[in-house]
């Protein structure tokens, strides 16, 4: 009963099946989201910095930056900066072929958001198209959209921006041996990414910002 007893309390329900290789993989994702958390922190306390030291020589001046950097984050004004190009294109075997080509599906194309975001992408644009905080990708009436706006068929471009030459590299690599580049071959598409750019140019966001649901703090 003791054994019995010792084993109950002792042993999970669930044991963890997973290799050595698979736990070193979970911990550098663990790692490098907890390094990617300490640069943002660090970037906002030299904001805060920088915005409470010219705040005491100039205030109008310190929120005519300040507005600026935030309308740059937000996607408002064009972007230059270190990135890749990416273009998405029919296979040359659908093109032997005569295959139809179809549109690329929303997600496709929402996968391949998520495997650049994973890389630190500060700025994207999908066929012209900047993403946003508000953007969303999805099927309309069987056209794929972003921004409510149709997607081209094949062949287009996607641009990204990142926030160092190293970190473009990073995902220029990544992206090259990826399995996204099967899951585009499936669907008769190729990925062709460029090599990186110190100054990449994505165009500014081009509709309204709906800003219904937010309100205006007030000082105590």
């Amino acid at each position: 009963m003791a054994g019995i007893q010792y084993n109950t309390i002792n042993e999970p329900n669930t044991r963890d099946t997973r290799d050595v290789w698979e736990v070193r993989q979970e911990l550098s994702r663990e790692t490098k989201l907890h390094s990617q958390l300490l640069s943002e922190i660090d970037s906002l306390d030299n904001t805060l910095d920088k915005y409470e030291a010219a705040s005491d020589a100039s205030p109008e001046q310190a929120l005519r930056e300040t507005a600026g950097e935030l309308r740059m984050l937000a996607g408002l004004i064009e972007t230059t900066g270190p990135g890749i190009e990416v273009l998405i294109e029919p296979s040359m075997e659908a093109v032997a072929l005569g295959l139809d080509i179809k549109g690329i599906s929303p997600d496709l194309l929402i996968r391949l958001v998520n495997e650049i975001n994973r890389f630190n992408a500060l700025h994207i644009s999908i066929d012209g198209k900047r993403i946003v905080n508000t953007t969303a990708i999805r099927d309309i009436n069987g056209q794929t959209t972003v921004n409510t706006k149709s997607v081209e068929t094949p062949p287009f471009s996607i641009k990204i921006i990142s926030n160092t030459m190293e970190d473009s590299e990073k995902l220029y690599n990544h992206l090259l041996a990826s399995r996204i580049l099967d899951d585009f071959y499936i669907d008769n598409m190729t990925l062709t990414v460029s090599t990186p750019k110190p100054d990449l140019v994505i165009e500014a966001y081009d509709g309204a910002i709906d800003t219904k649901y937010l309100q205006a703090t007030e000082e105590e």
